[in-house]
C-alpha cells in the first residue's frame, strides 16, 4: 500500500450471535446507564432490578467467610478452583434447605432421583446453558416476556411463543388453542417451556393448578411428539413470596412422570446478588451432564469461596434472613401501592405484583404512553427540551428510571400495543420517601403526557 493511500479494513468476522450481541439489549443499556450516569441522591432508580441494600446480611457473610476460612478441613480449597458440578457442602445445603423449607409436594424420595448443580455465575448463566445447549427451535413462554432471557434467545437463535398471562399466570387454555394451531412441522420445532413461576416484569404468581396444568400439556406433547420436550419453572422470586394469604407454591417435580421438570433457583434475592449463586434441580441424564460440561467450559465453576459462605449461612442463618428479607418487601409493597393509589390510580387501568418480589407492573388509561419516544419518558428523563421541566444543562432537576413495558411485551405477540402503556416499577432499591417523591415526579409527567 503506498503512503497516504486509504485501505479499507473489514471487521472481525462474527457468528450471527456476535453480530446480533453488537447491538447492546435495553436492559444492557439500562444497568450502563444506571451504573456511570447516575447521580446518588438526585435521580431515583424504579428501573434497574437490585435488591434492596438492607437485606444484604453484611455481618452473616463476614461471619461465614470467617468459619469457612477457619475449617479448611470441612471446606476444601476454599480458595481454589472448584468442582464444575459445584460444592459439595452448597449442594447438600440446597438440599436441606428445600425440605425444610416444606415446598409442597417435595420430599426426600423426590430429591434423591433428582441432580443438584451450581452455575458459574448465577442463575443466568445456567439459563445461557440452556440456549447454547438445546438447538434452536421454538420456546414457549409467557407475554409479558422476561425481557433479559427472551432476548438471549432470540439473539441465539430461537423463536418465541408468548402466551398471555391472567392473574393466575400463563392462560394454559390459550396455550392449549397455540400448540393446536401449530401445524406438525412447527409443532416438531417446539424445543422447551420457559416460566417464571413468579413473573418478572409482572409479578403475577403462577398458581399451583396453572403449575400443574402445564406438566400436563408439556407431558402430552413429549408423547404425541415422541421426544422429551422439558419445562424450565424459574424460581427466583418464590422466596419472595410475602403475602400472608399466599398458597404455598408446590413443586414441579410433583407431578412430573417422564422426567421433564427442571427447577432453577438463586440465592441472589435473599442473601445477596454478588455472591453469584444459582442453581439447577433436575433428572440426572445427558442434558445436565451437558449443563456440568457447560460450566466447566466458561470458568470450572462459580467462585469456590462465595459458594462455602452460601452453605454456611444456609446451614446456620437461613430461616432468620429470608423472615427479615420478606417483612421489609412487604412493608415496603403495602406502603408504595397505597402511595400509587392515591397518587395515580385514576389514571392505572391495571396494576399487578405487590405480593411477591419487589415490582408493580402498571398498564395506564389509553392514550398515556410509557415507550422510551413518549411524552412520560421524556419528562422523567429530563429530556423534553424545555429548561422549566429538565432544569439547566449540568443540573438537571431529578430524573426518575423505570422500565418500559415496550421492552417486556414480545415484540412478535399480541400485546405490542399495549405494552406501549405499560411499565415496570421496582421498590426493591431506593427507599421509601424516595419511591413516594419518585411517584409524584411521575404524577407530574402524566400531567404533562396528558397536555400533549
Amino acid at each position: 500500500m503506498k503512503p497516504g493511500e486509504i485501505h479499507e479494513i473489514h471487521e472481525i468476522p462474527l457468528t450471527a450471535y456476535g453480530r446480533a450481541s453488537s447491538v447492546p439489549s435495553p436492559v444492557n443499556r439500562m444497568m450502563t446507564d444506571f451504573a456511570l450516569d447516575f447521580r446518588d441522591g438526585i435521580d431515583i432508580n424504579l428501573g434497574v432490578g437490585y435488591v434492596n441494600e438492607r437485606t444484604i446480611p453484611r455481618k452473616l457473610i463476614e461471619e461465614a467467610q470467617r468459619a469457612v476460612l477457619a475449617n479448611p478441613k470441612q471446606y476444601r480449597v476454599a480458595l481454589n478452583y472448584g468442582g464444575s458440578k459445584g460444592s459439595p457442602n452448597l449442594i447438600e445445603s440446597i438440599r436441606r434447605y428445600h425440605l425444610n423449607n416444606r415446598i409442597k409436594g417435595l420430599d426426600e424420595g423426590i430429591l434423591d432421583e433428582k441432580e443438584i448443580i451450581i452455575g458459574p455465575n448465577g442463575a443466568t448463566s445456567l439459563l445461557d446453558g440452556v440456549a447454547r445447549l438445546v438447538e434452536p427451535g421454538i420456546v414457549i413462554t409467557t407475554d409479558p416476556t422476561y425481557y433479559i432471557y427472551c432476548n438471549l434467545l432470540l439473539r441465539t437463535g430461537f423463536q418465541i411463543l408468548a402466551v398471555p398471562e391472567d392473574d393466575r399466570g400463563i392462560r394454559t387454555d390459550l396455550l392449549r388453542e397455540l400448540i393446536e394451531a401449530l401445524d406438525e412441522g412447527r409443532r416438531r420445532e417446539i424445543r422447551f417451556v420457559y416460566i417464571v413461576t413468579v413473573n418478572n416484569p409482572t409479578s403475577t404468581i403462577l398458581t399451583n393448578e396453572r403449575r400443574r396444568e402445564l406438566v400436563r400439556i408439556v407431558t402430552e406433547l413429549s408423547v404425541d411428539l415422541n421426544k422429551r420436550i422439558p419445562i424450565i419453572f424459574d424460581k427466583a422470586y418464590e422466596d419472595l413470596i410475602h403475602d400472608p394469604d399466599c398458597t404455598k407454591p408446590e413443586s414441579g417435580f410433583r407431578n412430573d412422570d417422564m422426567g421433564l421438570v427442571y427447577e432453577v433457583g438463586t440465592l441472589s434475592k435473599v442473601l445477596a446478588p454478588a455472591l453469584r449463586i444459582g442453581y439447577m434441580i433436575g433428572p440426572p441424564g445427558v442434558f445436565m451432564r451437558a449443563m456440568v460440561q457447560r460450566t466447566n467450559d466458561v470458568g470450572f465453576s462459580a467462585p469456590l469461596i462465595t459458594q462455602e459462605i452460601a452453605s454456611y449461612i444456609l446451614d446456620h442463618h437461613i430461616k432468620g434472613q429470608i423472615e427479615k428479607v420478606r417483612a421489609g418487601y412487604r412493608e415496603r409493597a403495602v406502603a408504595v401501592r397505597a402511595f400509587l393509589d392515591e397518587t395515580l390510580g385514576s389514571f392505572v387501568s391495571g396494576c399487578t405484583g405487590g405480593r411477591a418480589g419487589f415490582y408493580y407492573y402498571l398498564t395506564f388509561d389509553e392514550g398515556i404512553r410509557t415507550d422510551t419516544g413518549s411524552r412520560l419518558y421524556h419528562f422523567l428523563t429530563r429530556a423534553t427540551g424545555d429548561p422549566d421541566l429538565d432544569g439547566p444543562p449540568g443540573a438537571r432537576k431529578p430524573r426518575v428510571t423505570y422500565l418500559p413495558g415496550e421492552f417486556c411485551v414480545h415484540r412478535g405477540g399480541g400485546m405490542v400495543e399495549v405494552g406501549r402503556r405499560q411499565m415496570r416499577l421496582s421498590y426493591g432499591f431506593e427507599e421509601l420517601s424516595r419511591i413516594e417523591e419518585a411517584i409524584w415526579y411521575l404524577r407530574e409527567g402524566v400531567d404533562y403526557a396528558c397536555r400533549g
